[in-house]
C-alpha cells in the first residue's frame, strides 16, 4: 500500500497528499502508534543515526488525527529553525503551527466547526489541542460513539464511575479545568480532564 492511501485511513482524504509531501521532504519516521491515554502524538528531534520521528495514535477521529499531526510537524520545523533554542510551545512554534495549518483551511478539510473551533484555538495554540476544551469537545464529537461510556463531566457530583481497567472513582468539585475524583479503593485523589471518558458505576 503506497503512502497516500495509508494516510487516508487515519487523515480526511485531502489531506494525506499533503502529509506525505512532509514526511518524504523532512525525512521524518512517521509512526501510526497504539492508543496512549497520557498524549495523542509526540516528536523526537534527530538523534545519532535516527532522524526526526513522529508518532500519532491510530485511534483518534480523522480530523484528531490531522491536527495532532500539524501539531507534530510544526515542533519538527522548529526544531529545524532554532534546534534548542526554542521553547516547546514557545513563539516560534506557535507561528510555525500556524502557517502549516493554512493549507489544510485553504483546501477546506474541515467541517465547519471543526474549522471555527481550531480558528479560536490558533489565536493563542497550547501545548495541546486538549488543553482548548472547546477544540478538544468539537473534535470529540466526530469520535465513534460507544454504547455505555460517558464523560467525566456528565458524571454527577459524588456519584462513582469506573475506568476502562476496572477502577472506581467517586466524582467531586471541579479544581479550574479539572475534576477532583477519589479512587475508592486507595483513596488517592485524582484530577480528570471533563471530557475523559469513563463507565458509569
Amino acid at each position: 500500500m503506497d503512502k497516500i492511501s495509508l494516510l487516508s485511513q487515519y487523515l480526511p482524504p485531502a489531506a494525506a497528499p499533503t502529509i506525505a509531501r512532509w514526511i518524504d521532504y523532512f525525512q521524518c519516521d512517521f509512526k501510526i502508534s497504539r492508543k496512549r491515554n497520557t498524549k495523542y502524538g509526540d516528536y523526537r528531534p534527530p538523534f545519532k543515526n535516527e532522524g526526526h520521528r513522529i508518532s500519532v495514535n491510530y485511534n483518534l477521529n480523522n480530523y484528531a488525527f490531522l491536527v495532532t499531526t500539524v501539531h507534530e510537524f510544526a515542533h519538527l520545523l522548529t526544531w529545524n529553525e532554532h534546534k534548542r533554542k526554542a521553547k516547546p510551545h514557545g513563539l516560534e512554534w506557535k507561528v510555525n503551527f500556524k502557517k502549516m495549518m493554512k493549507p489544510f483551511f485553504e483546501m477546506s478539510v474541515f467541517p465547519k466547526d471543526v474549522h471555527l473551533a481550531i480558528l479560536s484555538y490558533l489565536e493563542n495554540p497550547s501545548a495541546s489541542s486538549c488543553n482548548d476544551l472547546t477544540l478538544f469537545r468539537v473534535l470529540k464529537g466526530y469520535d465513534v460513539q460507544v454504547e455505555g461510556v460517558l464523560h467525566v463531566e456528565h458524571v454527577a457530583i459524588n456519584s462513582l464511575f469506573a475506568m476502562k481497567n476496572g477502577r472506581v472513582f467517586r466524582k467531586e468539585d471541579k479544581l479550574r479545568k479539572r475534576y477532583r475524583c477519589i479512587e475508592i479503593k486507595t483513596g488517592a485523589v485524582y484530577l480528570f480532564h471533563p471530557l475523559a471518558e469513563v463507565i458509569p458505576a
